[in-house]
């Protein structure tokens, strides 16, 4: 086998794909994009569409994460990029050759047309993967000018793929990893290793500067709300993909290359073989990562930079 992508060296143009008010973690990755404006340019961010308790379907979902996308924009005073933020799919795929029309896949399949796969464009993904995949199908040519980073299934050891990007919309899934250079995050058994204690969250975030404040309560609140009456801790999965591309010589995590596996509708990864390769992250550094994240968020009040 190959050898596993590597983070990039040297400043690089991001676009974030993110359904930000499905839960607590999105905030948290964008928050972490946007303050490392010295490695990373932000060059868009997606609304992604999602369905659960917090919304009335997909469509619904990615209005709300438009919404809140624009709040943390404003949380750490980096309102000008609004013009960069574009509303996604409204559905998921109904095959595998069919995208779904939004300005945010509109925008992708031309936008990742100026770059190449020597200087690529590298794309985030920590919801449903509907808008990357629909871009792909509207321009086949863009898989080679840039870097899928995705958030998404479980562990290839664990025996199921009912993982909540990766289920949603299984037809996408499908399309990014079979055509895709892609960096995969698996949740379950990789990604919930990186959990943070109501303890440290009121050590480290509370009361630090309004973004700050407003991830460590939100994250309370949402837990809370879910587990009143045991301890708990919360994984905010959504932060190391953003890490990922922060990754030099492996300070945050491990990856390994392995050959790629689909999911099946069944909730199952595939029998079906395919000639394919991805990089797989196996290992995330749950201490090194929190620390270094907390110090970014705490720093300074960003809302308050010019």
């Amino acid at each position: 086998m190959s050898n596993p992508i590597l983070p990039p060296r040297g400043k690089a143009d991001v676009v974030l794909d993110t359904d930000t008010y499905n839960e607590i973690d999105d905030q948290f990755a964008l928050s972490l994009l946007l303050l490392n404006g010295d490695k990373l340019r932000t060059a868009a961010v997606y609304a992604a569409p999602f369905h659960n308790e917090k919304s009335s379907g997909p469509e619904d979902g990615m209005e709300k994460s438009y919404d809140e996308i624009l709040k943390v924009l404003a949380l750490c005073g980096k309102s000008e990029l609004a013009s960069r933020v574009f509303k996604g799919s409204r559905s998921y795929l109904s095959d595998e050759k069919t995208p779904v029309l939004s300005p945010a896949a509109e925008d992708l399949a031309r936008r990742a047309m100026e770059y190449t796969a020597e200087n690529p464009l590298y794309v985030v993904a920590i919801g449903a993967i509907t808008n990357i995949a629909s871009a792909i199908l509207l321009h086949s040519e863009i898989t080679d000018r840039m870097i899928v980073v995705w958030l998404g299934g479980n562990s290839y050891d664990l025996p199921g793929t009912k993982e909540f990007n990766m289920m949603q919309d299984i037809a996408a899934a499908r399309v990014v990893i079979e055509k895709a250079r892609l960096v995969l995050l698996p949740c379950l058994g990789v990604v919930s290793e990186f959990r943070v204690s109501k303890p440290e969250l009121e050590r480290w975030l509370v009361g630090k500067n309004p973004l700050a404040d407003y991830l460590a309560r939100n994250t309370i609140e949402e837990a809370e709300r879910q587990s009143s009456l045991t301890c708990w801790s919360r994984v905010i999965w959504d932060v190391t993909a953003v890490a990922w591309l922060l990754n030099e010589d492996g300070r945050y995590m491990r990856s390994v290359r392995r050959r790629a596996k689909l999911p099946g509708c069944d909730r199952a990864y595939s029998d079906e073989t395919i000639d394919r390769e991805l990089t797989y992250v196996s290992y995330i550094n749950r201490d090194r990562l929190l620390t270094d994240l907390t110090a970014i968020l705490t720093k300074e009040d960003p809302s308050k930079l010019d």
